[in-house]
């Protein structure tokens, strides 16, 4: 048997960090590759033939050589899921949906897919596989009992294009004891954690070893949910990285009751733990009790911060905006908060109610969700619930003016003053060599810090700490998380709000204008539509033979519609000749920065000529 396993393509988000991925580190594509699929081919059998493509790093295959087509996703990826699962299906594949979104809402799957399984897959998966061998699938597969970690297998890591992330996943546990009302982890792994054998945790480790791999990322929600497993872990890292002259360098996530355990914290650091996300919500107590996240309320959360740097370790902060005891003065109590704990990468969202989880339930009962409204990223201007304590439209205002504050030079600067003021030690830089800290540092002042002017190279002088000459790279490393954070602020929240698209007549007759040869001749259509409040759609239909002249025209309209406005543009390539591949690709590398808001579709009668990366844009999928 031939199976394929994708993971469709991210919408851009904070968590993308593409500026950096683009600009700091351009051999990588990706932050973390999908440890879902790498673990599902393991459970695969031995015989089987199994293919992991990644359409955050490489495009989808249109006609690949397999009997089944296996799509995951979690909530955010539903709608590319959705088109790739519909794409596959119609082609003839026996198709396959799964992940933690299928999970959670597999009942959004059951005309999307031929089989759909939901929860863990260490023993549904192989009675699947036993199935489709005998020619009888089933068109449902749930994990209703309770899996024993030490049945896991290795991920089969060799099936990854390593090379193009940034780090690698690992899980060591599932489950967390908490009962945060809003979210899905105890929907779908439980209360109590899980985890495999440290002699597994070797294995794997060793795999990594040996394919070279450095930068490893815990992928456990909360690696710390039995105290007694994680330092288990710990001591085993540290013989392991002693062994091993630390090889890896770790990062995790984790609940802030860390701060209370002294022994957990050099634990940590001894084993090389150089991050851990937290997620703090809110500095209003009242809010942290309403949500039930009662472990934030047992000591000072200020101190508890600073007491993890204390032991050279970054924290990335999850913060929510929206709890029913918030205010329209949450968004000054954020920010200040935020400044004071010198969290750079500061994740602000807005609260959202995932299905089936407590707050879902809870806000459902209370007529209080808005039917219709997108709930699979809380970093985007909307979400699906409507507040108690401000009107939507102030929560939407407030939350985006917060984050456009935090990501201003001032910000970013300030946050990098409080944090070396209580920072104990250098962040190890692993494995690079002077020459390649210097290449970094050269992109970084070039590409990050000169662009943006005096303001900006101000503040980062003024920040630099110049008496603690090893907490520099701190704060270098800070400002380049910072930077990239405002990039994606700048393209999707200030631009969204300041920079109103061009007026439509303006648009249309503009490019009427720059290509009415086109037009009257037939090889070209141009339409424009408006898509919702704050954006058009520029629709251009290649209809004929088109050349140099006209890509070299393209490039130049299109880059500054798209650099000066929030439109978007559809591109419908009809009918094409080999001798203008030349140059559709190079008006495609020069769109390529906005890839995220250009969908192109390609007539089945020239998609052997023309091949669109449906990991750089929005390939809309025909079969043809």
């Amino acid at each position: 048997m031939r199976i394929v396993l994708v993971n469709p393509r991210f919408p851009e988000s904070f968590w993308s960090f593409r500026w950096v991925i683009n600009t700091i580190l351009p051999d990588r594509r990706a932050v973390n590759p999908p440890l879902g699929l790498a673990t599902l081919a393991a459970l695969c059998p031995e015989n089987w033939e199994v293919e992991i493509i990644d359409e955050n790093i490489e495009s989808i295959p249109l006609d690949p050589n397999a009997d089944i087509v296996g799509v995951c996703g979690m909530g955010v990826q539903f709608n590319r899921q959705r088109e790739l699962l519909t794409y596959y299906r119609e082609k003839g594949y026996h198709v396959v949906a799964g992940g933690s979104y299928a999970s959670l809402c597999p009942d959004l799957y059951e005309s999307l897919a031929d089989t759909v399984v939901a929860g863990e897959a260490e023993y549904i998966w192989p009675e699947f596989c036993r199935d489709f061998e005998a020619g009888r699938p089933e068109r449902f597969y749930k994990e209703n009992g309770v899996v024993d970690l030490s049945d896991a297998p290795v991920p089969r890591f060799d099936l990854l294009k390593l090379e193009k992330y940034h780090a690698v996943s690992l899980q060591f546990s599932r489950g967390c004891p908490f009962l945060c009302e809003f979210c899905d982890i105890i929907v779908m792994f439980g209360r109590k954690p899980r985890a495999k054998t440290l002699l597994h945790m070797g294995r794997e480790l060793d795999v990594l070893r040996k394919l070279d791999i450095r930068q490893v990322f815990f992928v456990d929600d909360n690696l710390i949910g039995n105290r007694q497993f994680a330092k288990s872990l710990m001591r085993f890292l540290i013989d392991y990285q002693k062994q091993h002259e630390y090889r890896f360098h770790f990062g995790t996530q984790l609940s802030l009751d860390l701060a209370l355990d002294d022994e957990l914290l050099q634990l940590l650091q001894q084993a090389h733990f150089d991050w851990v996300f937290i997620g703090i919500e809110s500095p209003d107590e009242e809010s942290l009790k309403e949500t039930r996240k009662l472990q934030n309320t047992r000591q000072d959360m200020l101190s508890s911060i600073r007491k993890v740097y204390s032991y050279g370790i970054q924290i990335v902060g999850g913060f929510i905006i929206g709890f029913d005891n918030d205010r329209v003065d949450i968004f000054e109590k954020q920010y200040r908060f935020i400044t004071e704990s010198g969290i750079q990468m500061a994740m602000v969202g807005l609260l959202t109610a995932m299905p089936k989880t407590p707050l879902y339930e809870r806000l459902e009962q209370e007529d209080r969700l808005l039917a219709g409204a997108d709930n699979s990223d809380n970093t985007r201007l909307s979400t699906n619930v409507i507040p108690a304590g401000m009107s939507y439209d102030e929560m939407i205002s407030g939350y985006r003016n917060l984050v456009i504050r935090l990501m201003e030079p001032r910000g970013i600067g300030e946050r990098v003053r409080k944090k070396t003021r209580y920072f104990a030690a250098s962040l190890d830089t692993g494995d690079l060599s002077s020459g390649a800290m210097a290449r970094i540092v050269g992109k970084f002042m070039f590409r990050g810090i000169l662009p943006g002017g005096l303001s900006r190279l101000y503040h980062f002088v003024r920040s630099i700490p110049f008496s603690s000459p090893q907490l520099i790279p701190v704060a270098i490393q800070d400002w380049i998380t910072g930077i990239s954070m405002w990039d994606y602020v700048d393209r999707h929240f200030v631009r969204s709000g300041e920079k109103a698209d061009l007026p439509v007549h303006d648009l249309l007759r503009s490019f009427e204008s720059a290509f009415k040869q086109y037009l009257r001749n037939g090889s070209l259509e141009i339409s424009l539509s408006q898509v919702s409040t704050a954006a058009t759609q520029l629709s251009i239909s290649m209809k004929g033979l088109l050349d140099r002249e006209f890509f070299s025209r393209a490039a130049h309209h299109l880059e500054s519609v798209l650099e000066h406005s929030t439109s978007l543009v559809s591109l419908r390539i009809e009918e094409f000749h080999e001798s203008q591949i030349q140059h559709l690709n190079h008006l495609l590398r020069r769109l390529s920065r906005y890839g995220d808001r250009i969908s192109i579709s390609v007539h089945h009668s020239v998609r052997e000529i023309v091949h669109i990366d449906s990991s750089v844009f929005h390939l809309v999928l025909t079969p043809g």
